[in-house]
């Protein structure tokens, strides 16, 4: 049987990474967010940068995203208004310590998660992350919302406003 080839998505060019980001990150600051919590990757990058630039958020990276979910969901007993910043690679790895944290005790925490291997509902794509991810993310009753481009502080805080209404994190893609 011959290898399988993988063909790589295509690169989005830098400029419109950082413009997107400094969207998002307008839209975390209107939600008074405290803290960013996660494991930089090549799509969140950009936010991590901009929020390291700004006074009122503190960054806080981790190793492994479970540990985000933990450390988050411990800024939020302690009064403070934490986002959680993974990849959905890391996410998948994480289930246990978002459950046995977050979804457990109540924790109303917005998740950017950056969705790896999305290219469309109707295009396959060779990552298998990808084909995995939103089954997870229904399988553990996680609500989600696709990142709008140039509506992200619109998506962004309505997932907030479910997060507290439901008491429970929900997850924010970015593609």
């Amino acid at each position: 049987m011959p290898p399988k080839i993988i063909t790589r998505e295509p690169a989005t060019d830098e400029a419109t990474m950082r413009e997107r980001s400094t969207r998002i990150v307008a839209g975390l600051l209107d939600l008074d967010i405290t803290h960013a919590v996660g494991v930089a990757d090549n799509m969140s990058r950009f936010i991590f940068d901009e929020l390291n630039e700004d006074p009122s958020v503190s960054v806080v990276p981790v190793c492994r995203e479970g540990e985000a979910w933990a450390i988050a969901s411990g800024l939020w007993v302690g009064g403070k208004r934490p986002v959680v910043l993974i990849q959905n690679t890391g996410f998948l790895e994480a289930g246990d310590a978002l459950r046995g944290t977050a979804v457990d005790m109540g924790v109303p925490l917005p998740a950017l998660i950056g969705y790896r291997g999305y290219r469309s509902l109707s295009t396959p794509t060779p990552d298998s992350v990808a084909s995995l991810f939103e089954p997870t993310l229904r399988a553990w009753g996680l609500p989600y919302h696709f990142l709008q481009e140039n509506k992200e502080g619109e998506t962004l805080r309505a997932a907030f406003m479910e997060a507290q209404s439901l008491g429970q994190p929900v997850a924010v893609l970015m593609t």
